[in-house]
């Protein structure tokens, strides 16, 4: 695993986008900072074309969005990193969400993926967003994983 912090992206891009099935505009992570014991780490610009900004605040879909895409890019890392085929995602049920504040356009959203449990091809991930330092919303999202046979 790789040590990380929210300050170099490991990934960015086109590299990010091999990692995860959708594309612009629906594409909710710039970057990729790595992952170490304690979890995964991504990053968004909140920008007034998003599709989720309404009112120059990125909405609490958008936010959902983009943990979801979070969970996916670090799925994608691993198996891109194991030589496998990376499998689609999808989101079986989000659970305990707070949404805090809504990101402006212009913030940088840090997001920290934990895995809590994984049985067989579900995963239930905790995730935390902040801006600068505050957390702006936290939950949990259990994704099911359809792989090839």
């Amino acid at each position: 695993m790789t040590t990380t912090s929210f300050n170099t992206p490991l990934l960015a891009g086109d590299e990010l986008l091999k990692l995860i099935p959708q594309r612009p505009p629906i594409v909710m992570v710039d970057w990729f900072f790595g992952m170490d014991d304690a979890g995964s780490y991504t990053g968004l610009k909140v920008e007034a074309s998003n599709l989720f900004c309404q009112d120059g605040q990125l909405d609490e879909c958008g936010i959902t969005e983009h943990i979801a895409q979070s969970a996916a890019v670090r799925v994608g890392y691993i198996y891109k990193n194991a030589g496998e085929k990376i499998p689609v995602g999808f989101i079986g049920s989000v659970n305990k969400m707070n949404y805090y504040a809504l990101p402006q356009v212009g913030n940088e959203l840090q997001t920290t993926i934990r895995v809590e449990q994984e049985i067989f091809d579900i995963t239930l991930i905790s995730a935390t967003v902040q801006v600068n330092g505050n957390t702006v919303a936290e939950g949990q999202l259990k994704i099911f994983l359809k792989k090839d046979a």
